[in-house]
């Protein structure tokens, strides 16, 4: 499978990457600056890995990065507060740039708060998301700026929602909730999360829909 990887270089890009050439897929990451990618394909990969420097500003160069791919995997965000509204921006940016080339599916990373409370969530649970809610309210606004522009884009996307990421080997060990979240869902690995995404890309029960991914 040929697939592009936005925001290549961040925690969940990387596994991506890795994840996607151990698997065999045709990958190309798409950096803002080559210089941080340090994911190679390693010996015995099957894969292949093709590294752009794009500038998402460019529609001309967005459209490239997506031609004829078969699925767009997105780990894009902002890399400090100072940038809000970044998540969204560029999302929309991917979405121009699919529609353009007739790519259709598409996969990101968003956030667990974003899903309704789970029936039954502890009360420890519910007192921190209210914490988290206030203490990240601008970066959940962007996500879900980004989601309505997967919901108003003819994209076969899907938002994948995980709690507060950790680093950690890949498990594959985790419970998936199609339009919720799971119950008591506190923490999941980078490595999770890619392994994840990677594998609802071909599952058609998880195409305009948000997923939450947790522990």
């Amino acid at each position: 499978m040929r697939i592009t990887v936005f925001g290549a270089t961040g925690g969940v890009g990387r596994e991506i990457v890795r994840q996607g050439l151990a698997a065999g897929h045709e990958v190309t990451a798409v950096v803002r600056d080559p210089a941080r990618l340090t994911v190679t394909a390693a010996p015995g990969d099957p894969g292949t890995l093709e590294v752009l420097d794009t500038d998402l500003t460019a529609p001309e160069q967005v459209r490239a990065a997506v031609a004829g791919r078969d699925a767009v995997l997105s780990a894009l965000g902002p890399r400090d507060r100072k940038d809000p509204g970044v998540t969204a921006r560029l999302t929309r940016a991917v979405l121009a740039a699919m529609a353009a080339e007739d790519v259709r599916r598409l996969l990101v990373v968003s956030a667990a708060p974003l899903a309704p409370t789970p029936p039954g969530e502890p009360l420890v649970d519910r007192l921190t998301e209210a914490v988290v809610n206030v203490v990240f309210r601008a970066a959940y606004a962007d996500m879900r700026a980004m989601e309505a522009a997967l919901a108003g884009s003819g994209a076969d996307w899907t938002a994948v929602r995980p709690p507060r990421l950790l680093d950690g080997p890949v498990t594959g060990r985790y419970r998936t909730v199609v339009g919720g979240r799971p119950k008591s869902g506190r923490t999941l690995s980078r490595a999770d999360v890619a392994h994840a995404m990677l594998a609802m890309v071909e599952d058609r029960g998880t195409v305009r829909q948000a997923v939450g991914v947790a522990d």
